[in-house]
């Protein structure tokens, strides 16, 4: 009975996989959500205010999976996207041909 109220399969620890930042606080090597990819950025430009309007921030990011190049403008007081990004070494230990790899990740235990 207990296994009909809650869905085991699909539980998650709560934690967002981005967060929302201003457009302004973007910085060249930050990450970025472009397209509902992250991306790493490579280029950032920001122009003046105009006479009726904001700045507008013009930002191009480099997928972190694909490396393909992803562009977008935004107001700079504009909300975006930011990915949480964990970087962490792992040894590929096998691949597979249909295009699956385990890999053993590498953990710093400190006493």
């Amino acid at each position: 009975m207990e296994s009909d109220l809650f869905d085991y399969e699909h539980a998650s620890s709560g934690a967002a996989s981005f967060y929302p930042a201003q457009c302004s606080s973007l910085k060249k090597g930050g990450y970025v959500i472009i397209k509902n990819r992250p991306c790493k950025v490579v280029e950032l430009s920001t122009s003046a205010p105009g006479k009726h309007g904001h700045a507008k921030v013009n930002y191009v990011g480099l997928d972190i999976f694909t490396r393909r190049k992803y562009m977008q403008f935004a107001p700079s007081n504009s909300m975006i996207q930011v990915p949480n990004v964990k970087k962490g070494n792992a040894q590929v230990y096998l691949i597979f041909v249909m295009n699956y790899a385990d890999v053993l990740v590498t953990q710093t235990f400190l006493l």
